[in-house]
């Protein structure tokens, strides 16, 4: 009898522990789907790549899988578990690497649009007209944000509001400075054509700088990097040329706390080496 009872109370408690886990479960995934999710659409969205939720859930967990797998034959049960974990934030890091991309070549693209639009304003168009102009004309994806730009002031939304939104799309500094500058010279009066060609000038003279400072920083970014990952192939380099010197350094939990603390200065090293050399125009 005292057997029965005892079964009894540890299935209620598993059942108990189940249920409980399945809603902390339940409740995460609806966290995800409401702040993950809902971002990363919205994100998308603004750079005219339009998925539903389904589509962005089954890439993360395919995401997952993959690393998963690959961690688990490169490193067994551990690599695995944890190349799992990067892979839950893998599409999002991808979503924000394809938006800086994008921003870069909307940037790039931006000092032509500028001219194009200060020539047409000479010729007799109005704002409104050159902007449509750029859009028809454009390559994207500058020509999709000038297009949507055109279609939301046709529908009714006034040109500053219009400019505002574009701006929070994009993300562009460049861009910023543009809609900014349009809009209070159309309240107050000026020469748009000067002063799209004045700005196109500086957006230029800024890529040129920063060419600049590319050029001079890449040795100190290229030394960085080397001296970061040195330790790394030194160590590959041991493991396959003397076993014996490296092994016993994983047969210990010290082996381990070493590991970690050269992994993290390594890491510090490395961060600290791009902000000396990271300048901002």
């Amino acid at each position: 009898m005292l057997a029965v009872a005892t079964a009894l109370l540890a299935g209620a408690g598993v059942s108990f522990l189940a249920l409980l886990v399945l809603a902390l479960l339940r409740r995460a995934f609806e966290q995800y789907q409401a702040r993950y999710v809902t971002a990363s659409l919205r994100a998308l969205s603004d750079m005219f790549l339009f998925l539903d939720a389904r589509q962005l859930v089954v890439m993360n967990v395919a995401a997952m899988a993959l690393l998963a797998a690959v961690g688990s034959w490169l490193g067994g049960a551990l690599l695995g578990t944890t190349a799992a974990g990067l892979g839950f934030f893998a599409p999002a890091v991808g979503v924000r690497l394809y938006r800086r991309r994008r921003r870069a070549r909307f940037d790039g693209q931006l000092t032509d649009a500028l001219q194009q639009m200060s020539n047409a304003l000479r010729a007799g168009l109005t704002f409104q007209q050159a902007s449509e102009q750029v859009g028809r004309e454009a390559p994207a994806p500058l020509g999709q944000e000038f297009g949507l730009y055109a279609k939301e002031v046709k529908l009714g939304i006034s040109s500053d509001e219009a400019l505002v939104a574009m701006v929070r799309r994009v993300g562009s500094e460049d861009l910023e400075l543009v809609a900014t500058s349009t809009n209070i010279a159309r309240q107050l009066g000026g020469n748009l054509a000067d002063m799209f060609e004045t700005i196109a000038e500086t957006i230029r003279e800024r890529f040129r700088l920063e060419g600049k400072i590319r050029a001079v920083t890449s040795q100190g970014k290229l030394q960085g990097m080397i001296v970061a990952t040195l330790p790394l192939w030194v160590g590959l380099f041991l493991d396959w040329y003397r076993p014996d010197l490296t092994q016993p350094m994983f047969e210990h939990a010290y082996g381990y706390v070493l590991v970690g603390a050269i992994v993290l200065l390594e890491a510090a090293g490395f961060v600290l080496i791009r902000r000396i050399v990271a300048i901002d125009v």
